[in-house]
């Protein structure tokens, strides 16, 4: 059996239902088996310490995470570009927001000590961060080469 053969499970972004995806089909943004609402979500969600591991290191396709804070200027600047870009790229990247001030234990863990930071994760292995409010047309640049 070859890569593109293999199957990964994931659950849905609407109903929960886990689906059983070819990883070929990955990028074809695949509905659910249930509720035929595309798997992946088209928005950002939210991530704490305790959904990190299921909604992020678990994730079959690249995960941008946003490390935030609501009395950051520059995060709520950021915040239309990566709705834009969830919905863009929906089926090939999902965007992820953790809110530093709730969850101390990953913004120590990734060493975050200025927001915003974007961190680019394929499971559990880190691709790429960058640092502060930058342009879609930086942002779009970092991620053509993983997405």
């Amino acid at each position: 059996m070859n890569d593109s053969d293999e199957k990964v499970q994931y659950p849905c972004a609407h109903c929960g239902r886990s689906n059983r995806i070819l990883r070929a089909r990955l990028a074809e943004n695949p509905s659910c088996g249930a509720c035929k609402q595309p798997i992946f979500p088209a928005h950002p969600v939210p991530v704490t310490d305790a959904t990190w591991k299921e909604e992020v290191e678990e994730c079959p396709i690249p995960v941008l995470v946003d490390f935030w804070a609501p009395w950051c200027g520059p995060c709520r600047s950021i915040a239309p570009m990566l709705e834009e870009i969830a919905s863009e790229r929906t089926g090939r990247l999902k965007i992820a927001k953790l809110n530093v001030d709730e969850n101390p234990r990953l913004a120590a863990r990734f060493q975050v000590q200025a927001i915003p930071m974007l961190m680019i994760f394929r499971g559990p292995l880190l691709l790429d961060q960058i640092r502060g409010a930058v342009p879609k047309a930086m942002l779009a640049a970092r991620l053509a080469n993983i997405v």
